[in-house]
């Protein structure tokens, strides 16, 4: 019987319920127990949502109210969703001086790891599902704590007493849907510093554990961008990009085919083969 495998779901940018994640998890659990048939190992799976929105929601509540105080708006409707969806991206971005909201974001995501390691076990191979914004926090969440040279404050105080699990150390597998990830190497004048997955740590402890990032994005999606193309570094890293027509009718043709990754039946799919083949790769 293979270990338990910690899976981390978490959202992206804009208004989202505390329950995001359970259409997603409910279908891959499914989708595995399809795929497995009657060999299937219960409980192999350890899924986990991690919830951030919550943060910044009450703050651009307020600001969507005092803007329409201030004068007279059209386009009320496409003014709600920027503050709404730009308002997290704008929020989340650290300063030279603060690190306030960053760091309020990370401290989520550390406890949701820590709540996974208690599940599934402080060495679970560690799998990260990240869509849009949530893509970026888990790149700069891995990037902090897989730099060696002048971490950063809190970082190294979360790492005391922590978990292999909890450090990053078990990463083995991140998916990325409709990733803006590329919009962020705009920020600097050297994007060429890729987190790695899986991380050093694991290749160590699982060598034949079979992982790697995978970056899956719509064409018609103007938020979802290819990784490999921007440098060597990410060609690297990203193992591959995948262009998908997500979405419905409606939505597969146009920029909302941003919000249905989590649904697609194709992106399901993929996911729970990824998940099987680390399964058996961990088994052998």
């Amino acid at each position: 019987m293979s270990k338990p495998i910690a899976v981390a779901v978490i959202h992206g940018a804009g208004i989202q319920r505390e329950d995001f994640a359970e259409i997603m998890i409910d279908r891959l659990k499914r989708k595995i127990s399809k795929l497995q048939g009657q060999s299937g190992q219960r409980d192999a799976f350890i899924f986990q949502p991690i919830y951030w929105g919550e943060i910044f929601h009450d703050k651009e509540r307020k600001l969507w109210e005092s803007v329409q105080e201030g004068g007279e708006l059209d386009f009320l409707t496409i003014r709600k969703f920027i503050i709404e969806f730009l308002g997290d991206a704008i929020a989340y971005q650290p300063t030279n001086e603060h690190f306030e909201n960053y760091e309020r974001v990370h401290a989520i995501f550390r406890d949701t790891l820590e709540r996974l390691s208690k599940k599934a076990g402080e060495k679970a191979p560690l799998v990260v599902l990240g869509h849009s914004l949530g893509t970026v926090i888990s790149s700069n969440y891995f990037y902090d704590l897989q730099k060696e040279t002048d971490p950063l404050p809190y970082i190294e105080q979360w790492k005391k007493d922590a978990s292999p699990l909890m450090k990053g150390e078990t990463l083995v597998q991140f998916i990325s849907l409709g990733s803006p990830l590329a919009l962020w190497s705009l920020r600097y004048v050297d994007f060429n510093k890729p987190i790695q997955v899986p991380s050093e740590a694991f290749k160590a402890m699982y060598e034949k554990g079979k992982g790697g990032w995978w970056n899956i994005y719509d064409r018609d999606d103007v938020l979802g961008y290819p990784l490999k193309s921007l440098n060597q570094s990410y060609d690297k890293a990203v193992m591959k990009d995948i262009e998908m027509n997500v979405g419905n009718w409606v939505s597969s043709w146009n920029p909302v085919s941003h919000f249905h990754y989590v649904k697609d039946e194709q992106v399901i799919a993929f996911i729970a083969k990824k998940l099987l083949e680390l399964q058996a790769s961990l088994s052998d």
